[in-house]
């Protein structure tokens, strides 16, 4: 039996015909009344998923230090908004202004670009800060943006190959009504699909995808740097390279599920494409950094110095727990390679730190 938004959709499907995967995603996550972000807190042990700020305060700490530099280089402006998008429970900020005590010439000014009622509750519990429903909120000024696993939770589209075209992927109603199920779209050109050309080597059945929203995202980004000076930090999972294959994905309890089981009740997110954002960014007049692995990116930031000198003071079971959660960050075997940190600056600063 379908739950509340599936029997919804379902019936949308009915009255209007397939849903993108984009316009699924969109649903599944934001719907107002039962979607993923509306109607829970997802992160932690008793959630879906863990992000990196909540494996350890080392993270946090690290980009405090990367965005005092930032300011360094941006010639030290009085005030700074650090803005946040998906700030999830406030915990990344919350270590971000503590570590940013070090620089007390700076008046920080957080702002958290937060649509989920339920989070924003959380994050308010550990930081004081301005809200805003996306970035044009955020008043203009010199910033410095940081999106930890933000992207990934972009709707995307997909299409899979078929001869020398391409068919749109599409969500529709199973024959008896009771469920959702996969199916296909007319044949589309490459550009039609809004396919980058590396991908035109593909063969029959390839699935490939494009992300709109975060494209969009990074292009609008890229140019309040360029207008208003400072710089944006992506941390995600992806790839560096625009490349096939069917990313998508529904996590439930730390568990994969079928994207399509239970919409609302799941996370859903894709592999970005560091590469087709670039792309954006560079049009949009910003200087691209990396994409870098992230474990390089951390490293280069002195994630095991600072292991090192949080365990001086630590008991064997705190030492090992420290161990255990940089392992984690930097392993290639576990967030290490996978996930890429790609940074966008204007034009007239030099490399931020973390990007050779």
């Amino acid at each position: 039996m379908p739950n509340p938004l599936s029997a919804m959709l379902i019936e949308r499907i009915r009255e209007t015909g397939p849903l993108t995967v984009a316009d699924y995603m969109q649903a599944a996550l934001g719907d107002p009344v039962h979607g993923y972000y509306v109607t829970r807190d997802p992160l932690g042990a008793a959630g879906d998923f863990i992000t990196a700020p909540e494996i350890s305060q080392i993270f946090g700490e690290l980009i405090g230090l990367w965005i005092a530099d930032c300011w360094d280089a941006m010639g030290r402006p009085r005030r700074l908004k650090i803005v946040e998008l998906g700030p999830g429970r406030g915990t990344l900020m919350a270590d971000v202004l503590r570590t940013l005590k070090v620089a007390p010439a700076m008046l920080a000014e957080p702002w958290m670009v937060e649509t989920s009622p339920v989070l924003r509750e959380a994050q308010r519990m550990r930081v004081e800060a301005n809200w805003a429903e996306s970035l044009d909120d955020v008043p203009p000024g010199p910033l410095v943006l940081i999106a930890n696993e933000f992207l990934d939770a972009l709707p995307i589209r997909q299409f899979s190959r078929d001869g020398d075209g391409w068919r749109e992927r599409l969500v529709t109603a199973t024959a008896d009504g009771a469920g959702l199920e996969w199916t296909l779209g007319g044949v589309l050109s490459r550009q039609d699909a809004g396919l980058p050309a590396a991908l035109d080597a593909a063969g029959d059945g390839s699935i490939a995808e494009t992300s709109p929203a975060a494209m969009a995202l990074v292009r609008g980004v890229a140019a309040r740097l360029v207008r208003d000076g400072g710089a944006a930090l992506f941390i995600d999972y992806g790839t560096t390279t625009s490349r096939t294959g069917d990313s998508l994905q529904a996590v439930r309890s730390h568990q994969y599920q079928d994207p399509l089981a239970a919409p609302g009740e799941a996370d859903l997110t894709a592999h970005v494409d560091f590469a087709a954002l670039a792309e954006e960014a560079t049009d949009a007049g910003a200087v691209v950094n990396g994409p870098a692995p992230q474990s390089l990116f951390l490293e280069a930031l002195g994630i095991f110095v600072r292991a090192q000198v949080l365990k001086r003071g630590a008991t064997p079971a705190q030492s090992r727990e420290i161990d255990l959660a940089v392992h984690r960050l930097t392993a290639p075997d576990q967030m290490g390679s996978l996930f890429k940190a790609m940074a966008l600056t204007d034009p007239s600063m030099p490399p931020p730190a973390g990007f050779p």
